[in-house]
């Protein structure tokens, strides 16, 4: 899998132009009437047009009804359909038959069990990701800014590509992807500067910041894979 960025809960045009501008693989539009950053159905279609062939595109929604989601693809027309609620693996075969795109699951990470359940998904899900539980009083099930245990995924093997949420920011994505091993993260709540408000010079840092992680990454793997000389012959 190559190296993807996730910039998620994009709701301005400037902000959108900065996430693409600074090179995201994927951005992300809310459809969550709890969440600050929720967009309306034209919000969403006018940013999916801006945004259309410089990016993917996902649409993050929370256990939505097909009417919902009906409606969400129509006006968006995404690459993936980022399922973020209690939705179990038969839903999502249910929408695979209905609509045909691209799942991306995020499961809510506390302890080594909730890794283990993810396989789950495995066949559902195109890509799964793992983000930090919501805490008991939290409004919103994501974007919450809370990280877990980052050693948890340590050596994961899993047969989807998978992505890495919760609690990063241009500070600590650099050290999150060193441990995890990731090749993919999704950052929010640790680009802005106000709940539902991204901050540009955050996008353009977290980025760049992570494509560093990820390329210091890929020439480790390199050097590990390198075939070691044998005596009296040149390698």
């Amino acid at each position: 899998m190559s190296s993807v960025i996730k910039i998620c809960g994009l709701s301005t045009a400037r902000t959108l132009d900065a996430a693409l501008d600074a090179g995201a693989d994927v951005v992300g539009f809310v459809f969550f009437e709890k969440s600050p950053r929720h967009l309306s159905l034209d919000q969403a279609g006018a940013l999916a047009q801006q945004a259309r062939g410089r990016a993917q595109i996902a649409v993050l929604t929370v256990d939505a009804s097909d009417e919902a989601l009906r409606a969400i693809i129509a006006a968006v027309a995404p690459d993936f359909l980022q399922l973020h609620g209690h939705e179990i693996p038969q839903r999502l075969a249910d929408l695979r038959r209905t609509f045909g795109l691209p799942m991306i699951k995020a499961i809510g990470v506390s302890g080594a069990g909730d890794i283990a359940a993810a396989q789950n998904y495995a066949d559902m899900a195109d890509r799964l990701l793992f983000d930090a539980k919501a805490p008991r009083d939290a409004r919103h099930p994501g974007g919450n800014g809370v990280a877990f245990d980052w050693q948890l995924l340590a050596g994961l093997d899993l047969p989807k590509p998978w992505l890495l949420s919760g609690g990063l920011d241009p500070e600590n994505v650099a050290q999150a992807i060193a441990i995890t091993g990731a090749r993919g993260v999704d950052v929010s709540s640790g680009v802005e500067s106000a709940p539902g408000a991204k901050d540009i010079g955050k996008i353009g840092a977290f980025i760049a910041e992570a494509r560093a992680a990820f390329s210091r990454a890929e020439a480790a793997n390199r050097m590990t894979a390198r075939p070691t000389a044998q005596p009296g012959r040149v390698a």
